[in-house]
């Protein structure tokens, strides 16, 4: 299968909102090539429960697909759209339901190309509604970007800004593999500089703020949050440097070893209980090839054995906010 051939121009940067950067890479990906479709729960409803698709059914028709409620099912029908030619966006209302498509995103998606050897590719985009804040109680909250990680034959992004989310599902819709862009609910009224044409490299982090002390590396909210507590640590004369890790698989070793080794110092912070995280692999991986730090790795991350509750305050309390990635900074320093 080749990949298809890019028909847009990049432009100068405009000021976008996160949900409007998930619309325009959609609508982008649409315009550029016939065989994109998309389809997911009330995707073609008034904009979608998330309001990311408002106009995209008239602007295509036909192409923007309302399903059942059974993932697995219309995850199974996207990896036979996609066997046969076409390339499938699916939309996940809230990353809590991707288990329920777990045979077809542990079993089916990620195996395919390697059981016909090579004769089949699977171009289906996973778009993920994921995270806490918006007071959607336990089942509702999860981030789940770090549950398929170590899926051979997955790819998996994380958007942390409104230029990581149009980017990273340009690139998710251009890839012959199958991949899980993660878009975070609490950042969707966020609004940054978008470059509209622009595809991210796969495997590549971005670095949010450049500094020289600590280096935190986070995703999705976490990102906001670093950029909040690097601002805070700016007042007392600690420079931060904020890498925005934008896909968890593959890791991107290199741009944070680099970081890490010039600031001697690293905090990841994490929507996401540590154990079984990309924190703790991309931990795991920096001691093992033997990076230079000056101080042990620290991690912000949810408590451990602490559900997201439904109560506001306290669902603001187990979240990390900015004043707890603050004080690891702080602690890093002084160890």
């Amino acid at each position: 299968m080749s990949m298809p051939t890019d028909t847009t121009t990049v432009v100068e940067p405009s000021m976008m909102s996160y949900r409007e950067a998930v619309n325009a890479a959609i609508d982008d990906a649409l315009a550029e090539d016939p065989a994109v479709v998309f389809l997911g729960e009330d995707v073609a409803n008034e904009g979608g429960v998330f309001k990311t698709n408002a106009g995209l059914p008239q602007k295509h028709p036909g192409r923007v697909i309302n399903t059942p409620i059974c993932e697995n099912g219309f995850t199974g029908v996207a990896l036979g759209m996609a066997v046969v030619g076409m390339r499938p966006i699916v939309e996940f209302m809230f990353a809590d339901f991707l288990p329920t498509a777990g045979d077809a995103i542990v079993n089916e998606l990620p195996k395919y190309r390697f059981m016909s050897g090579g004769q089949l590719s699977v171009p289906v985009t996973l778009r993920v509604i994921s995270g806490a804040g918006g007071r959607f109680g336990t089942q509702h909250s999860a981030s789940g970007e770090s549950w398929f990680m170590s899926q051979p034959g997955l790819r998996v992004a994380a958007a942390g800004t409104p230029a990581a989310a149009y980017e990273l599902i340009r690139a998710a819709v251009r890839s012959n593999d199958p991949v899980i862009v993660h878009e975070h609910k609490l950042l969707y009224l966020n609004q940054a500089p978008v470059r509209r044409g622009a595809v991210a490299e796969i495997g590549r982090a971005s670095i949010e703020r450049a500094g020289s002390d600590v280096t935190i590396v986070a995703t999705m909210l976490m990102v906001h949050r670093a950029m909040q507590a690097a601002s805070m640590l700016e007042d007392e004369g600690i420079s931060v440097e904020v890498v925005d890790l934008r896909w968890i698989r593959p890791l991107d070793l290199e741009t944070v070893t680099d970081s890490v080794e010039r600031t001697g110092r690293l905090v990841v912070a994490e929507e996401q209980w540590h154990d079984g995280g990309w924190g703790a692999s991309l931990i795991s991986r920096l001691v093992r090839a033997g990076a230079s730090m000056a101080s042990a790795p620290r991690a912000v991350s949810l408590p451990d054995d602490v559900l997201i509750p439904y109560a506001p305050p306290l669902e603001d309390e187990v979240l990390p906010s900015a004043e707890r990635i603050a004080e690891e900074v702080r602690a890093s320093l002084m160890s």
